[in-house]
């Protein structure tokens, strides 16, 4: 497991390369939930997402050799915009492996940005791409299985741990644990006593299974939430998780959906429904919990089209 001190390295390597993200009290989800809550807005960050944090990360530790042989990810969206534009930046080849499930606006800026896109027909056969072009000499930038990876997104909670007020728990969204791992390192370091809980949707819980069996387990992916859609946690990302998270919630796409409408009208929030499941399990945390909670939600990403939100709300009758 990582520890602080590697989030706090992460965060020295990649200062100027991405951006300190603001942290802000939401007079409108406060009054929606009934409690105070503070939001990390992380979709401001650059690439639309926090995964910026972790490729930055990785790209920048490389060797001269393992620049120059290129690298290469697998991706539900978020990771692959990242990868790809923070590879344009730093001059190093790309290729990211995507599902033909993934936002074809994250394939459109991928490609964009210079990286070359493989699609495969579900996330399995994305995974088992990489892993055949890992071998063939590039180099993996994991989404989640990775301790730079994960030092790289704690820098998230470093930075929420300085800016917040008071909180007594944060919700984190959770595709193969990442995120929640490497903000729990550093909110559980730098604030002890706050709660911090995981959330997954139905149809993409990779960590609330492997929690249930004692180590990772492969699942069958069903959610519309690609970005959350892990075909497993990792031993790394269990670890952490089993050891610093208090609960990891599922929620139901359609209550993500319905999260996704609820920022954009309570907190003038434009975000995937990655983000848009933190408001149901905002809800259900605080069934759980005393009187008097102060919670912060981490906005993990926005990158969702006018047509993607229209779409999933008409398929789920949300409105």
């Amino acid at each position: 497991m990582i520890g602080i001190s590697d989030v706090e390295a992460a965060a020295d390597l990649i200062a100027g390369h991405v951006v300190h993200t603001p942290t802000v009290p939401s007079p409108g989800l406060s009054a929606l939930l009934g409690v105070p809550v503070t939001a990390k807005l992380e979709l401001l960050q650059r690439t639309g997402s926090f995964k910026a944090r972790g490729a930055t990360a990785k790209l920048l530790s490389l060797t001269g050799a393992q620049r120059a042989a290129g690298v290469v990810a697998v991706s539900g969206g978020n990771h692959g915009i990242a990868l790809a534009m923070t590879a344009a930046v730093l001059d190093v080849k790309a290729t990211v492996v995507m599902p033909r499930s993934a936002p074809a606006r994250a394939v459109e800026i991928a490609r964009g940005a210079g990286a070359s896109v493989r699609l495969t027909d579900d996330m399995d056969g994305a995974f088992s791409l990489v892993t055949r072009l890992r071998d063939e000499g590039l180099t993996l930038v994991h989404p989640f299985d990775d301790p730079l990876v994960i030092a790289g997104q704690g820098t998230v909670g470093l930075e929420f741990a300085d800016d917040a007020g008071d909180l007594t728990d944060v919700i984190v969204s959770v595709g193969g644990g990442g995120l929640v791992s490497g903000v729990a390192v550093a909110l559980r370091a730098r604030r002890p006593d706050v709660r911090i809980w995981g959330v997954e949707t139905e149809g993409a819980e990779a960590m609330s299974e492997a929690l249930a069996a004692g180590g990772p387990v492969p699942v069958a992916l069903s959610s519309i939430v690609s970005t959350l859609c892990a075909p497993a946690a990792s031993r790394l990302t269990y670890d952490h998780v089993s050891a610093l998270v208090h609960e990891v919630l599922v929620v139901p796409d359609r209550e993500a959906v319905r999260g996704v409408l609820d920022l954009a009208e309570h907190a003038k929030l434009w975000t995937e429904p990655a983000a848009g499941c933190l408001l149901p399990a905002a809800r259900r945390v605080l069934e759980r919990v005393e009187d008097g909670a102060r919670l912060g939600l981490v906005v993990c990403g926005g990158n969702a089209t006018t047509g993607d939100v229209l779409r999933w709300t008409a398929d789920f009758g949300v409105h």
